[in-house]
């Protein structure tokens, strides 16, 4: 299910820094796709973009999102050293930044390379090289410029909250692997550009008047929260979680029937499960107890809306990502049953 359309888009999508907070670029990557597909879209103040589908019955309107912001970091402040010390946006894994590459982005004087290290970085030198803690106290950024102090750095343009952009490591192997940071939540959002795709190619309509979004700012909390109010159900895409007693692997999509949040909505819930179990699409159910989706930044903001979340398997979440493209498609094939039927 448009299996040659994923793999050119993925690295289109994944390879464009968007942090939360910074989403201009990859508006550009996503509107050039809708374009080519032949589809209008409106962005909203907070750079969302909205593509209204008609459906066979427009009295009712259902929505779908997928968030294109990631995690990242943002200069904190300059060390004497020429250094950068960093915060978070969002909340990636600090430990398994040790060692990445990077690049800083200033506000006005272009883009550098770097490495994320931690400040004890050489087992020759520093006894505490193996103990230091990996977190945002203990790493720093260091620049492939030549900088000696922090006025140095300074003449490069770089400055406190510029971002750093983590490099991803995109990789699609020959097995169907997707590996890579960030695949929660971009693997979403090439999923329902793909849906969209296969609506446009069979000329299908949806069986309501369907919103897409592609969001940003949920890595920080309030992704979904400008949803139209006229929407009465929000089945949202993104990363199903994998590992402890949790039932979710990397060829299945996720049901979540709660999350941190409480609950999502039961009658909806039971409607993708039933969908998922007629049609046997490879799934699961589960319960994701440190999670939260923008079916939560909706129903926050005031959106009076069923809700549910589904999305693929995807393995060390907030870290070295993996999933395969069998959830992918297994994700999608669920949601255009729940659109069009």
């Amino acid at each position: 299910m448009q299996d040659d359309f994923l793999r050119e888009i993925i690295p289109q999508i994944f390879l464009t820094d968007s942090p939360s907070g910074y989403d201009f670029k990859v508006n550009e990557v996503i509107i050039n796709i809708l374009t080519k597909l032949g589809y209008e879209y409106e962005i909203l103040n907070k750079n969302t973009i909205v593509v209204k589908v008609l459906g066979h019955d427009n009295s009712k309107v259902v929505a779908t999102s997928a968030h294109a912001d990631t995690l990242g970091l943002m200069v904190r402040s300059i060390n004497s050293d020429g250094t950068l010390n960093v915060t978070n946006v969002g909340g990636p894994l600090a430990p398994t930044l040790d060692g990445e590459y990077c690049k800083i982005q200033t506000r006005f004087d272009g883009q550098y390379t770097g490495t994320i290290l931690s400040k004890s970085p050489s087992i020759h030198v520093y006894p505490d090289s193996k103990s230091m803690p990996r977190d945002f106290d203990h790493l720093v950024v260091r620049i492939d410029e030549v900088v000696k102090n922090k006025e140095d750095v300074l003449k490069l343009g770089i400055n406190n909250g510029d971002y750093v952009f983590i490099d991803p490591k995109t990789t699609i192997t020959k097995s169907g692997f997707l590996k890579s940071r960030f695949i929660d939540d971009k693997a979403s959002v090439c999923l329902l550009l793909a849906l969209l795709k296969e609506l446009k190619e069979k000329g299908e309509k949806p069986h309501y008047m369907t919103y897409f979004y592609f969001v940003h700012q949920e890595e920080v909390g309030h992704g979904a929260s400008a949803l139209a109010k006229e929407i009465s159900e929000f089945v949202t895409v993104d990363m199903g979680c994998v590992g402890l007693d949790l039932a979710g692997n990397e060829y299945a999509v996720s049901i979540a029937a709660k999350d941190s949040g409480g609950p999502y909505s039961y009658e909806l819930t039971s409607k993708l499960i039933k969908l998922a179990k007629d049609n046997k699409i490879n799934y699961v159910v589960d319960i994701f107890p440190f999670y939260g989706s923008d079916v939560g930044a909706a129903w926050r903001a005031g959106v009076d809306c069923q809700g549910a979340l589904i999305g693929p398997g995807v393995q060390a979440s907030h870290g070295m990502e993996r999933t395969h493209l069998d959830a992918i498609k297994e994700t999608m094939r669920l949601m255009y049953l729940y659109l069009t039927k």
